[in-house]
C-alpha cells in the first residue's frame, strides 16, 4: 500500500503545486504571508530559466547560470515546503496526489506542469531528433555538437562529414531561430579555432518552418528581418517546407527533397504535460486543461492549472493564451491573490492579460521586438531590439550570481568572439552512438 509523503500538517489549507516553472513560481511567491501551507513538487530541485537553453546548448553560459534551487528561492518563506518527486497520478475524490515517494494530500492543487515537445505522433522522430525543453536535452545537444566535430576528424568519407558537421533545425519559432543563429556565430568565429582540420564551409544550418514566415505571431516586420538576419548569417531557411520523416540520417521533406544530417533539433511545436486523473472532457487538443477566467479547471472547485498547460478559452482568446512566460507569471500571481479571496469568502478577479510583447535573437547585435508599453506598440529590429533583448533576459534570471555569470558570459563572448563552455560532460556513447554508415579509417 502507498505510504503518506512525511510533510507536516500545520493546520492551515494545503496549496499543493505540481511544477516549479514560471507559474509555480510566482504563485507561491504570491502566497508568502498568506494562512496557507504551500507545497511545491517537481522531478527537479531547480527552475530551470527556459528562454537561455539555447544558450547552454551552443556553449554560451554555463548550465548552472539558468538555473537555482527552489529551496534557495523560498528559504525565508515559512509556510513553504518543497519534495523532489515525480507525479504519476491524481485521485481527485480523496485529494490526494499519487508520487514516486508516497501520497499528498491537498485542499487546492495548482497543475503548472508547462509543456512537452510535440513530435505529432512521429515515434521514429520522437527516438531520434533533440528537443529543448529542459537542462538535460540542451546539455544533450552540446555534447553532440562536440562530438560530431571530434568524430568528423576521425572520418575519410566527405558525405560521412558533412553527415557530422550539418544541422538541421525544425521550427522558425523562438527557438528554432535563436538556434539556428547561435550555431552560425559558432561556425563563423569559434569552430574554426578548435577544429582547424575542418572546413567549415561545408558546414550547413538548415531551418525548416512549415509556414510562410518565420516567428509566427510577432509582426511582419520581425518576421522579415529575422528571415534577412538569418540568410545574412548563411543559415538555409526552407519556408513553406515539413519534415516529413527522418531515419537519423537523412531528413525528407515533404516537397520531396532531402537532405543528410545526423542531427536534428526539433523546436516544432509544444503539447501540454497534464497529469493522468483528471476527466477526459477537461482536457482540449494539444493536451491542455479548460479553465475559466479564474484558472479553474472545467469540472473542478478545488483544481487550478496555470501556464501552458492552461487554456482559458474566450472570444478574445479561442486557442487560449500564448504558452509562453509572461501568461504563465501573470495567472500564478493572480491566482495567490484569488486563493486568498476564496479563503476570506471574497469573489475572485478575472485574469486579464497584460500581454507585453515578444522578443528574439538572431545573433550578435541582431533581434527582433514587438513590445507593447504604456498602450503602446513599439516595432524596434537590429542592434536596439538585441540590447532590449539582452536586458530584458538578465533581470528575469532567478538569482544574483546567476544574473553576474550570465552578465560575464556575454561580455567575454561579444569582445573576444569566444565561448567558454565548449566541454563535453557525461555518457558520451549515449549522445552519439556509432552507426554502421560511419567509415572508420581515420585520417592519418
Amino acid at each position: 500500500m502507498t505510504q503518506h509523503t512525511r510533510i507536516e500538517h500545520i493546520g492551515k489549507p494545503r496549496v499543493l503545486i505540481i511544477g516549479g516553472g514560471f507559474g509555480g513560481i510566482e504563485l507561491a511567491k504570491s502566497l508568502r504571508g498568506a494562512d496557507v501551507q504551500v507545497v511545491l513538487v517537481d522531478r527537479e530541485n531547480f527552475h530551470t530559466f527556459q528562454p537561455l537553453l539555447y544558450q547552454v546548448a551552443t556553449a554560451g553560459v554555463e548550465a548552472d547560470s539558468i538555473i537555482h534551487p527552489f529551496r534557495k528561492i523560498f528559504n525565508d518563506q515559512e509556510n513553504f515546503y518543497f519534495r523532489l518527486a515525480d507525479v504519476q497520478q491524481i485521485d481527485t475524490e480523496k485529494r490526494m496526489v499519487e508520487t514516486s515517494i508516497g501520497l499528498i494530500e491537498y485542499d487546492y492543487l495548482v497543475l503548472a506542469t508547462g509543456a512537452t515537445s510535440n513530435f505529432f505522433g512521429d515515434k521514429e522522430m520522437e527516438a531520434k531528433a533533440i528537443s529543448m525543453k529542459s537542462l538535460e536535452d540542451a546539455l544533450t545537444l552540446r555534447n553532440t555538437i562536440l562530438q560530431n566535430f571530434e568524430k568528423a576528424l576521425q572520418v575519410a568519407d566527405e558525405e560521412q562529414i558533412n553527415s557530422l558537421m550539418d544541422y538541421v533545425i525544425v521550427g522558425g519559432g523562438p527557438t528554432g531561430v535563436e538556434l539556428a543563429g547561435a550555431l552560425s556565430e559558432l561556425r563563423k568565429h569559434v569552430f574554426p579555432k578548435d577544429y582547424k582540420e575542418l572546413d567549415f564551409c561545408e558546414m550547413d544550418i538548415h531551418l525548416v518552418q512549415s509556414g510562410p514566415v518565420l516567428l509566427k505571431g510577432m509582426s511582419e516586420e520581425a518576421s522579415r528581418e529575422a528571415l534577412k538576419f538569418l540568410e545574412d548569417f548563411g543559415v538555409k531557411v526552407w519556408l513553406n517546407r515539413r519534415v516529413k520523416s527522418y531515419d537519423g540520417y537523412t531528413v525528407y521533406l515533404d516537397s520531396g527533397e532531402t537532405m543528410i544530417s545526423r542531427t536534428v533539433i526539433w523546436a516544432a511545436g509544444v503539447s501540454g504535460a497534464p497529469v493522468s486523473g483528471i476527466k477526459p472532457e477537461s482536457i482540449l487538443k494539444g493536451n491542455r486543461l479548460l479553465v475559466d477566467v479564474h484558472n479553474r479547471v472545467a469540472g473542478y472547485d478545488d483544481i487550478f492549472a496555470i501556464g501552458d498547460i492552461a487554456a482559458m478559452v474566450t472570444e478574445a482568446n479561442p486557442q487560449g493564451h500564448p504558452m509562453l512566460a509572461q501568461p504563465a507569471m501573470q495567472q500564478g500571481r493572480l491566482l495567490g491573490e484569488n486563493i486568498c479571496h476564496m479563503l476570506a469568502g471574497k469573489p475572485m478577479k478575472a485574469f486579464d492579460y497584460n500581454d507585453r510583447g515578444a522578443m528574439a535573437t538572431i545573433g550578435r547585435n541582431r533581434a527582433v521586438a514587438d513590445l507593447k508599453l504604456f498602450k503602446k506598440e513599439i516595432k524596434t529590429q537590429g542592434f536596439t531590439a538585441w540590447l532590449i533583448w539582452m536586458f530584458i533576459h538578465l533581470i528575469s534570471v532567478v538569482g544574483f550570481r546567476n544574473k553576474l555569470v550570465v552578465t560575464m558570459n556575454w561580455l567575454w563572448s561579444y569582445f573576444t568572439y569566444d565561448t567558454g563552455n565548449r566541454f563535453i560532460v557525461g555518457n558520451k556513447q549515449e549522445n552519439i552512438p556509432v552507426e554502421e554508415t560511419i567509415s572508420h579509417k581515420a585520417v592519418v
